[in-house]
């Protein structure tokens, strides 16, 4: 099996929750019709793809949001929003502050963080810079158009989950469905409202910032790279780009990533330079299918965009090339990738794993032809490593279709943001070493998982006391466990001496079959207990909280 691209694990943000393990899909390309063609006039809509009009699209209770500023603008009124301001970027006030919050809230809890006049190599922008939009747990729901389940965001997951489960059902062979999109003159396109060209054009006046002292200067990081090959077909897909002068951009999408093949592609024909174009501050749902892999057939992008909102999203041609774009981006940075000259270091840059990434000695740039954009652009930070970049749910319900069609009796799986190589997967163990089995074979499939932790149907892996009190009472070290001497893991992980290969443990933390080495007869937990012999005490307590507990909140929760 080929190595997976860093967009299969992550997205040029946060870690990614059970990223990788899409990759499992047993070849669901395969099973699309071929595409259709994407573009259409101005003047009407080209027919909705043959999925998307297999059934109804799911009804969206909020959004779906047009732009980014509706996305921001819904955040702020849940309360999901801090707004600070003149905020030191030069002494590195934001990426502090955004270090404090993930300690204080955790990575699920803490806010978007809106920052307003800051300081970037000692000149103050008015911003706002934007960061950590997607971090909180109400947002997994939000970004597909459903109210979260108020103060429980377990329920709130499996709502998403089960929303991106009526989409796959939508598709076909377990891919997202398609449906038009609507191109629309430059004349009604907001990020066509300033137009740079030539001299005029320098990236160090807008608001990108150095995330990180030990980072190598600032970075366009949350950018959607558009690319179009003849032999691969349309693609976009977010990868880091760090400025390397006014109209020079480096472009560093991974080995096997969309990019990298279609650059790749062109070099083998000989071709001297591939046209680009870059879209910032996106609606919500082309920044979600930007920064996963969740096209899974080859399909347009945005036609995948446009079915999961439900209404065609609405694009405009590019000034310099034939690319559409979304159209109420706040920024679209255009430019030619030169494939006949010699490539050029990058980095080093902060990682998802939370530690620096080493300085490459070769990376893709970009010429940058022309800017254009929104009056007084919003800009998008991502601190790599420190927060969530994008809802996961979309990825993990990919992941978890595609190992129940060979592990039927797989129930959850989930890869948590903040300890990257981490697996904890439920299941219902039908035989003994079914668990080591089943987890070998994860492993060998999920570049990223280096800690496979098998637990029992019954422990919610979305909660991690859960899994560490399974850890702690059902695993015996001896012999349920298995040691991969080497295996293919993820080439960021800052531990390899042998990149990107790995050892790997896969952990039974299910209850011992007495076949296992397990004790006969296996002690019931205290709870289940209580809820077997006392069914009826958890209901009486919650129609008495608001009596008992009320608004009591313990120091420092």
């Amino acid at each position: 099996m080929p190595p997976f691209s860093r967009r299969d694990f992550l997205s040029s943000s946060a870690g990614l929750s059970a990223a990788a393990l899409a990759a499992a899909d047993l070849r669901i390309a395969e099973a699309q019709p071929a595409a259709m063609p994407a573009a259409m006039p101005a003047a009407g809509p080209a027919p909705a793809a043959a999925s998307a009009a297999a059934a109804p699209a799911p009804s969206w209770s909020v959004g779906p949001f047009e732009d980014l500023r509706q996305w921001i603008a819904e955040l702020d009124r849940r309360g999901l929003v801090l707004r600070v301001r003149d905020v030191d970027q030069d002494a590195y006030e934001g990426t502090a502050l955004m270090y404090r919050l993930i300690d204080r809230f955790g990575m699920y809890f803490a806010p978007t963080l809106v920052m307003e006049n800051v300081k970037i190599d000692g000149v103050w922008h008015k911003g706002p810079i934007i960061t950590n939009h997607f971090g909180h747990w109400d947002t997994e729901c939000l970004s597909f158009g459903l109210e979260p389940v108020p103060g429980d965001h377990v329920a709130t997951y499996y709502k998403a989950l089960a929303r991106v489960e009526e989409f796959l059902k939508r598709g076909q062979g377990g891919a997202f469905p398609t449906a038009a999109f609507t191109e629309v003159t430059r004349d009604v396109a907001p990020c066509k409202q300033v137009v740079l060209s030539g001299d005029a054009i320098d990236l160090r006046q807008f608001a990108f910032i150095q995330s990180n002292p030990a980072d190598s200067t600032r970075y366009v990081n949350t950018g959607s790279v558009f690319t179009h090959d003849q032999e691969l077909g349309k693609n976009f897909g977010t990868y880091r780009c760090e400025i390397k002068g006014p109209r020079l951009l480096g472009v560093n999408p991974e080995e096997g990533q969309g990019a990298w093949q279609a650059f790749m592609k062109a070099r083998e024909r000989g071709e001297k330079s591939v046209k680009v174009s870059i879209a910032l501050g996106q609606d919500p749902v082309t920044w979600v299918v930007s920064s996963s892999k969740l096209n899974r057939a080859k399909a347009d992008e945005l036609e995948v965009v446009s079915a999961i909102r439900g209404k065609p999203l609405k694009v405009v041609r590019s000034e310099t090339n034939d690319h559409l774009v979304p159209a109420n981006s706040e920024m679209i940075i255009e430019g030619e990738v030169p494939l006949d000259q010699p490539m050029l270091p990058e980095g080093p840059f902060g990682e998802m794993y939370g530690y620096m990434g080493a300085k490459k000695s070769a990376n893709f740039w970009m010429n940058v032809t022309t800017i254009t954009h929104r009056r007084n652009p919003w800009i998008v930070n991502q601190f790599t490593g420190v927060t969530r970049g994008f809802p996961t749910a979309p990825l993990e319900q990919i992941a978890l279709a595609s190992l129940k069609r060979f592990m039927p009796n797989v129930k959850m799986l989930h890869t948590p943001v903040e300890a990257t190589g981490l697996c904890f997967v439920s299941f219902k163990k039908q035989k003994p070493g079914e668990a080591l089995e089943i987890g070998k074979r994860i492993a060998q499939i999920v570049g990223i998982a280096k800690i496979i932790v098998m637990v029992d149907d019954d422990v919610e892996v979305l909660d991690r006391t859960q899994v560490m009190h399974a850890l702690g009472a059902r695993w015996q070290p001896q012999p349920a466990t298995a040691i991969i001497p080497e295996m293919r893991g993820m080439a960021l992980d800052p531990s390899l001496t042998k990149r990107p290969m790995t050892s790997k443990i896969v952990i039974d933390a299910t209850r011992q079959l007495p076949e296992e080495g397990g004790p006969k007869i296996y002690q019931a937990l205290n709870r289940t207990e209580l809820e077997r012999l006392a069914p009826e005490a958890f209901e009486k307590v919650a129609a008495r909280w608001g009596k008992w507990v009320g608004k009591y909140r313990p120091p420092g929760v």
